[in-house]
């Protein structure tokens, strides 16, 4: 026996070990879904370990074998929305839309997953109580204003709408109006009406954007 084996005891093999891995990982996604519907449906303050074990369906135990404490489910599913919110621009960007449709398109795809997914409905609120977590969150909506900049600066610099306001102002307009739509969308119509809310505001806010949302794939289609 080697070394390793002497000091920490029998090596399991390979395969074992990779089975092992994999179902860490499927107990950790099993928890972490569980928790991102409690802190969605009830809020950080109201959600207990206890909420969190028995939705999944396993005891507190193990839950906290993955995670320390309630901070740490709350990071970790934050963590999860911003890697939502990533993939959502990636798909974007593989498009090939003008920049003005990507602008909408983003916009449309966050609007459908907030109305949709309990990650991004559990992430918003999240960003919501963070004052009453006991970790520091990620800074929200820096990395989504910087990208949407990116994309007005492109359309810029065609020349072809020098009537719209600088790039990263527009940006930081669109994207609190997203945001704040999806709060009152949340409020009044459980996000029900949250598409139709975004297709509104890029139309109000950029009325030359019409041809573009025309092609965006996730646009509700006029009679």
């Amino acid at each position: 026996m080697g070394i390793a084996g002497d000091a920490f005891g029998p090596q399991l093999p390979a395969g074992t070990r990779e089975l092992k891995q994999e179902r860490a990982v499927r107990t950790r996604e099993r928890i972490l879904a569980a928790a991102a519907q409690a802190f969605a449906a009830k809020g950080y303050p109201a959600v207990t370990i206890l909420d969190v074990a028995e939705a999944a369906g396993m005891t507190k135990g193990a839950v906290y074998f993955h995670y320390e404490n309630k901070d740490a489910l709350a990071l970790a599913v934050t963590d999860l929305f911003y890697r939502r919110i990533g993939e959502l621009a990636d798909a974007v960007e593989e498009l090939d839309l003008s920049p003005i449709g990507s602008v909408a398109e983003l916009l449309l795809r966050t609007a459908t997953a907030f109305r949709d997914e309990t990650v991004l409905q559990a992430g918003a609120r999240l960003q919501l109580e963070r004052q009453l977590i006991g970790v520091r969150l990620p800074l929200p909506f820096q990395g989504y204003t910087e990208l949407i900049t990116s994309w007005l600066a492109r359309d810029r610099e065609t020349g072809a709408r020098d009537e719209l306001p600088p790039p990263d102002t527009l940006a930081t307009v669109l994207v609190s109006a997203f945001f704040g739509a999806q709060h009152i969308s949340w409020v009044l119509d459980d996000r029900a009406d949250l598409v139709e809310r975004t297709t509104a505001l890029v139309r109000t806010i950029i009325p030359s954007a019409e041809e573009d949302i025309q092609l965006c794939p996730s646009a509700p289609r006029r009679c």
